[in-house]
């Protein structure tokens, strides 16, 4: 990086004198331009644009005449050149205005320019400031800035620009970029982004083909990204072409390398996914939840405890420490857990992160979804967090390492569940607290914690209440605390409650806790002494408050939002919110955000219990389980019609009684859908009986963008076939016509074809039994694309027929143009291209009519693959980039994928495959709509790709891939990738 050309010095950013408001800024980094404010100033011809560069590049010195006419035209000037020098400055001085260009000592000058005037002085800043960055071992600040300093380059720098000076600059110019590209890409590789590196490398080493360090740096990202035979591939190809072209072998670091690799050198594997995304400031995590002032006794746990945990954050730690708390509910684990952490904070200075791992309820945390939320708190970017739970963890893992972070992990459910979120370094700890002693936990500090003493019970007691009311009553406090088992949040909870009533004395309340079957002795404890403490803050609760606390514990999601439980409630949000806040008051419910409430998973237990024992008569349960099914059902069916516009969907839905969720734009809609995703699918799985099992196959319906997005596809697709079996066995013939629709679209997307294919054609059979016009659509629609992916283009045809039939019928016109896109593609794959086009055109024209914006993308996409198969490949282009675009916003990441797999089919019959390989790279990154069968044809056209850049070892790599693959499934396209690779063999 030290290699940048000098350029004129510029002030910073303490100096006294402040830019103007429209200051003069210039530009070398593409096209020779100056701005004034806002305004593009014309800087001549392309001569006088070369003078303006000269002096732009001499750091603020001057210029005699007779080196800028060297600069201009080298040895052989026109006889005129002084007078066209002078002509030049005198232009471009009226042009800049006073200060700028001056003359002195028979030459020319730039000077006075303002911080980030010259565009190359503020990409020399940012690459210094990457260099220091990097040398501070701060990669993400470092990648950041290279990133920053790399996007001021707009196309060639001088583009355009006469003159052999300017011809050497450009040189120079290219040079320092492609170092700080490739030193960028390094940083890549070392934190982990390998996956997304291909593509760029992918398009960077077809461009330059020579330049081996690129060749290089792809070798290990294609290795890192487990494609070995891939990477091997590359130093093959490099090898032939140095031969080739310069009669020379790879230099020894490229060498090594291929060693290395044929090896498997273990210290070639980096990071298996991708760090954190660069933050503008350090991420440092402070997830802790607020200590209780009044913490009490435990003093030999603390003690004990902090031991442990100093051991961690010592210099010379070699491991990470774990300590597991295990005791019964309510014994004070997460009251220690959460003293003890802070206590300690001081030696983890990188941070501290908590999760309650809802181990004691019935659907505890999953790792993946805990590993996603440490992840983005430690700053890594959405986009950059992988889909399975091993790479989520091992990006953990390597995000953390070298720093000092403690984690608490909260309410474990087992060691299986704590594992992945261990972090795995040292100077890291991990607190756990669990119902059950975490023996399989190898290593880990285990403690066993029991009820507090009497004497650290009483003196709990005596903060809360307060010693005045205690001393007077000193007896009955020790009853009141014996009754509580002695157990801290029984007494917690006991203490609180008188506290919070002046008119009471201990003895009232020791009365109240006489009666056993409010508690239990110490011999029977365990969750039912749990039970009793929660009993004791229900019994003091008003009827209203009561009756919230029972009916919102029957949901099944992870927290609910103030609009549903509303709806559960059956009362104004206004009466509804001032509930929830008095039952969090009372500690027995928590606000895990504003707006939106949880429980703690016994407390929901237990609300449950009181459900079906206080909740009379029984059916006003099934009632608020119906009015949550309604909200989120009227709720998603809104979202559903504001991304489809006339789609008759919604007028098919069963019918609510609540109004649901309203929305004031697209943006919020689409939101809330996501935001609400686990607690709409877990409302359905709770809702598959009989008498609610329609509606909740139809919320499956009106969610179906949650099948599209890739963060909730496989829940989804889970639900939709517990739906489908709950309606077989209920023998709803409507319900199960509908789920098996849906599960066909799902399957389909997963590239599982066959399995789709039954399911759509069991919903045909169902559909035309019952006449649901829903079904009738929609599964031949789906069974038309299902058959075509399937090669069996004439049933596809009929298929889709017959669904534009049944759209048309139903006047569902976003069906119909649904069905009319699907049948251009299967003319395309029929030869019958112009009507294949003129179809697709009629499908657009409906989505225009009705204003379907995201619908469009898939109509684009269509005519995009149309119009490519016709030659047609800057139309196709801009047809697909606009549904690429669409795609992106509306957060269809499966979508995304697939669409630049099209684009490089685009680009590949174009005569570019470059640019094709790069696209193939990134539908691979990014995944795609059909599964590991697409990512078959994503490896396949990857191949022509590299064949086509002469890198024929890697292609032969990428289509053994594919073929594997195929065989796999079982699809024809094996029989051609087996034909590539034998034709690649005989070459």
């Amino acid at each position: 990086m030290d290699g940048g050309p000098r350029v004129p010095g510029q002030r910073r950013a303490g100096s006294a004198v402040a830019a103007e408001p429209e200051a003069t800024r210039f530009g070398v980094l593409g096209p020779v331009r100056a701005r004034r404010g806002e305004e593009a100033l014309n800087t001549g011809s392309p001569q006088q644009r070369a003078l303006l560069a000269a002096l732009l590049l001499r750091e603020g010195r001057t210029a005699t005449a007779a080196e800028l006419i060297d600069a201009l035209w080298g040895a052989e000037p026109p006889s005129q050149a002084l007078a066209a020098v002078r002509t030049y400055a005198s232009r471009l001085r009226k042009i800049l205005g006073p200060g700028i260009l001056v003359s002195e000592s028979g030459g020319y000058a730039v000077r006075g320019l303002g911080e980030g005037a010259l565009d190359l002085a503020v990409a020399q800043e940012l690459a210094t400031e990457a260099d220091k960055a990097r040398g501070g071992g701060d990669l993400g600040h470092a990648r950041e800035a290279l990133g920053r300093a790399l996007a001021l380059w707009d196309g060639e720098a001088l583009a355009g620009v006469p003159g052999p000076y300017a011809e050497a600059q450009r040189v120079r110019l290219e040079e320092w970029r492609l170092q700080l590209l490739e030193s960028r890409l390094d940083m890549d590789l070392e934190q982990g982004r390998h996956a997304a590196a291909v593509s760029e490398l992918t398009a960077l080493t077809a461009a330059h083909p020579l330049r081996e360090r690129l060749r290089e740096l792809l070798m290990l990202a294609l290795y890192r990204s487990g494609r070995q035979a891939e990477a091997l591939a590359v130093y093959a190809d490099t090898r032939r072409l140095l031969d080739e072209e310069l009669g020379v072998e790879p230099r020894p670091d490229l060498r090594e390398l291929q060693q290395r690799i044929l090896q498997a050198d273990p210290a070639l594997a980096g990071p298996s996914s991708p760090v954190a995304e660069p933050a503008v400031l350090a991420v440092r995590p402070a997830q802790l939840p607020a200590s209780v002032p009044d913490f009490t006794g435990r003093a030999a746990f603390v003690d004990e405890l902090s031991e442990v945990l100093a051991s961690a954050s010592e210099a010379e730690g070699r491991v990470m420490a774990v300590s597991a708390l295990a005791g019964i509910g309510g014994v004070g684990k997460t009251t220690l857990a959460v003293h003890v952490a802070h206590r300690a904070r001081s030696a983890f200075p990188d941070g501290q992160l908590y999760v309650d791992l809802q181990g004691a309820g019935p659907r505890s945390a999953e790792p993946e979804t805990v590993l996603g939320s440490f992840l983005r708190a430690l700053g890594t970017a959405d986009s950059a967090i992988p889909d399975s739970l091993e790479e989520r963890a091992a990006l953990y893992r390597s995000v953390l390492d070298g720093r000092r972070v403690l984690v608490l992990l909260d309410n474990a459910k087992d060691a299986a569940q704590v594992r992945p979120l261990l972090p795995g370094t040292e100077g890291c700890a991990a607190l756990v607290t669990s119902r059950v002693r975490m023996v399989g936990l190898a290593g880990a500090h285990l403690v066993d914690l029991d009820v507090m003493s009497p004497e650290e019970a009483l003196a709990l007691f005596t903060k809360i209440v307060g010693e005045e009311r205690v001393a007077a009553e000193r007896e009955a406090a020790l009853d009141v605390v014996g009754a509580c088992g002695f157990l801290p949040l029984a007494i917690r909870i006991a203490a609180s409650r008188l506290a919070a009533r002046r008119t009471w004395t201990v003895s009232v309340l020791a009365a109240k806790l006489a009666d056993e079957r409010r508690r239990l002795d110490e011999l029977q404890a365990g969750d039912l002494a749990v039970k009793a403490t929660f009993e004791l803050g229900y019994g003091q609760l008003e009827p209203a408050q009561a009756r919230a606390f029972r009916l919102l514990g029957l949901a099944d999601g992870p927290d609910m939002s103030l609009a549903a439980a509303a709806a559960v409630l059956d009362l104004p949000v206004e009466d509804t919110e001032d509930l929830l806040e008095s039952l969090v008051d009372t500690s027995l419910l928590e606000s895990a955000a504003p707006g939106r409430y949880r429980f703690h998973d016994l407390v929901r237990l237990y609300a449950r219990s009181c459900a079906e024992r206080d909740e009379q008569p029984p059916s006003e349960r099934e009632a608020a389980m119906s009015r949550l099914l309604d909200f989120y059902l009227a709720s998603a069916a809104r979202v559903y019609a504001i991304e489809r516009p006339g789609d008759r969907t919604v007028d098919h839905l069963e019918g609510t009684e609540r109004p649901g969720q309203e929305f004031i734009d697209d943006a919020r809609a689409l939101d809330w859908l996501h935001a609400e995703a686990a607690c709409i699918l877990a409302c359905v799985q709770q809702s598959l009986a009989a008498p609610s099992l329609r509606k909740a196959v139809d919320l499956l319906l009106a969610s179906k963008d949650l099948a599209e997005s890739g963060a909730s596809a496989l829940r989804y697709g889970v639900v939709t076939q517990a739906a489908r079996d709950a309606a077989t066995a209920l023998g709803d013939a409507h319900a199960e016509s509908r789920a098996r629709t849906t599960l066909a679209q799902v399957l389909s997307r997963a590239g599982r074809f066959e399995e789709a294919g039954v399911e759509a054609q069991r919903a045909i059979e169902l559909g035309r039994t019952t006449g649901d016009p829903w079904t009738v659509g929609n599964a031949h629609n789906e069974q038309g694309i299902i058959t075509n992916c399937l090669n069996q283009r004439t049933v596809s045809e009929s298929h889709l027929l017959e669904a534009i039939k049944a759209f048309r019928a139903d006047r569902n016109r976003p069906g119909e143009a649904s069905a009319l896109c699907n049948l251009s593609r299967v003319l395309v794959s029929l030869e019958r291209v112009s009507s294949a086009i003129d179809l697709v055109r009629e499908g657009i024209a409906i989505y225009d009519e009705l204003g379907l914006t995201f619908r469009l993308a898939n109509a684009r996409y269509a005519l995009g693959i149309a119009l490519g198969h016709d030659g047609r490949h800057e139309e196709a282009l801009k047809e697909l980039s606009a549904a690429l675009h669409t795609f992106t916003v509306n957060r269809q990441r499966l979508w995304e994928g697939a669409t630049h797999f099209r684009i490089a089919q685009v680009h590949l019959s174009s005569g570019l495959p470059a640019r094709a390989a790069q696209h193939a790279e990134q539908a691979l990154t990014t995944g795609c709509i059909g599964g590991e069968w697409m990512r078959a044809n994503i490896l396949t056209l990857l191949g022509h790709s590299l064949e086509s850049l002469g890198q024929t070892d890697r292609a032969r790599a990428c289509w053994r891939d594919a073929l594997a693959i195929y065989e796999c499934a079982g699809s024809p396209e094996a029989d051609q990738v087996r034909g590539l690779l034998t034709s690649a063999a005989v070459l």
